[in-house]
């Protein structure tokens, strides 16, 4: 499976990443959960949805991290 996180693109091994959640654990290992948005496929799921959402194959990912200033 291939997915593009932070338009990096990933070969994805098996066991695949159940969900969202334990792909961002899996590839994204030292992420800070707080203060991050996350959109699959241009669209932002809620933190409470990341280990209920399914990852498929060719999937975009990205990772929004706020930031203070102005």
């Amino acid at each position: 499976m291939q997915v593009t996180i932070n338009n990096q693109k990933h070969s994805l091994t098996l066991p695949y990443p159940p969900h969202l959640l334990a792909l961002l654990e899996t590839y994204v290992p030292d992420l800070k959960v707080k203060g991050i948005a996350v959109a699959l496929n241009d669209q932002v799921i809620p933190r409470p949805q990341w280990s209920k959402t399914i990852i498929t194959d060719q999937a975009d990912i990205l990772i929004i991290t706020a930031t203070q200033g102005g």
